[in-house]
């Protein structure tokens, strides 16, 4: 009886610890209450859970060894983006209504607003794909690959094939992929690569005895910079499944969207792959000349307006996080968000149903079935919330809607990496880029629009009058979505 009763309090100190600890280490409350509730109610699974896949376990170690890498390139470009950004944010060319977003992004992150750009909109891997192979002939001094997944298939071969013919032709080649999105490249891909003159750096490796802390804080990027001119950025890894011009009929429709980009928004992708490579690479790479050429003077600023925004584990602040509220914000007249992945959290929810109700047009589109259940569950848990107050939601039909694409009004549009749920806002390393463009976004609008012919609308009364105990579950779900 005794011994019972002692390992009752000792059972219970040990919980109280890990709660502290759980109070202590997570900077979100709506993370932690996920967290105390999981080692609350499942409480040795909770605690194994909380330990082996914590949300902040590493983070203080990473950020620290990934600033010393970035610190003395970052002060070397730190006069020059603060002077250029100025220069185009009196250009006059920047809508009134976004200069306090692209000052709080270039101040929290070093990112100018530049402009003279060259942006075109790249729709599913059949059209990225040929642009991307196309972009890499032409390359003269380097290549710079930087992606979450690189599979070895039909379009991975394609890609490493004309990288190892520009090597042969004297071009530098660098080729950088997450450790965890990436498992399935083997050895054998990697070594042809190293054997015919490509640098390669797996981002942050996983190692068999540390496998478990290593989930998090993944590069979820996927960056290609070419000579330091031009570049790409968007959803689309390299993989057979990203495009559908070479997939059997009966095999998932993969909707997603890209950008590739001629111009000085380069500048800042390139000084975002050095510094993901410096931290990941044993051969450290210097700023200099060849990475960041210099390009032909203009009488004056012209469009196309690009920022590029950074966030991950190495930012104080979640910028990605706070440059979408701050852009829902300054909304005149609609929001139009697609994401893969919706799980928004209370600020985010805040914000949408502020401008809802403010009489701002907001539509959501969502994929009709999501490739993780728990996401999938965690999601719907927002929607009627949402739909109460006047939000409209579609669930696409025709396949997987992977696009990470938001439009505001008819100038800015955001198209990134990113999204919308708590590991892209917190965990891993992401990139948007926030085009200040009509051009674009009544590209990124038209395409909007035709995905909602393939998309069915969530009715709102039909919706909410689900059995209760759908929304239970639901419910139920959302409370641990933070952790996943």
């Amino acid at each position: 009886m005794k011994l019972l009763l002692l390992l009752e309090i000792v059972y219970a100190v040990i919980i109280l610890l890990v709660v502290f600890r759980v109070l202590y280490d997570t900077r979100s409350g709506v993370k932690a209450l996920a967290y105390i509730l999981l080692i609350i109610l499942l409480p040795f699974f909770g605690v194994f859970f909380y330990f082996f896949f914590g949300i902040n376990y590493r983070k203080r170690k990473l950020y620290s060894r990934k600033i010393v890498e970035d610190e003395t390139l970052h002060q070397r470009i730190l006069t020059h983006v603060w002077n250029y950004s100025e220069q185009v944010l009196h250009s006059g060319l920047l809508p009134p209504e976004h200069l306090n977003l692209a000052r709080f992004i270039r101040n929290s992150s070093t990112s100018p607003v530049t402009g003279n750009n060259f942006v075109k909109l790249l729709l599913n891997g059949e059209e990225k794909f040929p642009e991307l192979l196309n972009a890499l002939e032409g390359a003269r001094s380097h290549i710079h690959l930087e992606y979450y997944i690189y599979e070895d298939d039909e379009t991975g071969n394609s890609i490493a094939d004309m990288l190892i013919k520009k090597v042969r032709q004297g071009v530098e080649v660098r080729f950088m992929y997450d450790d965890f999105g990436s498992h399935n490249l083997g050895r054998g891909f990697i070594k042809k690569l190293e054997e015919n003159g490509i640098e390669t750096a797996p981002f942050y490796k996983i190692k068999w005895y540390a496998l478990v802390n290593r989930l998090n804080y993944r590069n979820h990027r996927k960056i290609v910079v070419i000579d330091g001119k031009k570049s790409f950025i968007g959803g689309i890894n390299i993989s057979n499944k990203y495009r559908n011009d070479n997939q059997p009929e009966n095999d998932l429709y993969w909707r997603d969207t890209h950008l590739m980009i001629e111009g000085p928004a380069t500048f800042y992708l390139q000084y975002m792959f050095l510094c993901d490579w410096n931290f990941s690479a044993k051969n450290k790479l210097q700023f200099g000349p060849d990475y960041f050429p210099k390009y032909p003077k203009e009488d004056k600023i012209r469009d196309e307006l690009v920022q590029i925004v950074p966030s991950g584990p190495d930012s104080k602040l979640p910028v990605i996080f706070y440059s979408l509220l701050e852009a829902i914000g300054a909304a005149k007249k609609q929001v139009l968000i697609t994401s893969p992945y919706f799980i928004p959290g209370e600020s985010l929810m805040d914000a949408l149903i502020i401008a809802a109700k403010s009489g701002i047009k907001i539509k959501l589109l969502v994929p009709g079935k999501s490739d993780s259940w728990i996401v999938n569950a965690a999601a719907r848990s927002y929607y009627k919330e949402l739909l109460r107050h006047g939000v409209r939601i579609f669930e696409y039909q025709k396949g997987f809607v992977h696009s990470k694409v938001m439009i505001i009004d008819d100038n800015l549009s955001v198209v990134g990496s990113a999204n919308m749920d708590y590991r892209s806002f917190d965990l891993n390393f992401e990139v948007n880029a926030m085009l200040y463009s009509k051009t674009i976004t009544q590209q990124l609008q038209k395409a909007f629009n035709n995905d909602l012919k393939q998309s069915g609308e969530i009715n709102p009364t039909d919706w909410i009058n689900r059995p209760r105990y759908i929304h239970l579950y639901e419910k139920l779900v959302g409370l641990l979505a933070p952790i996943f």
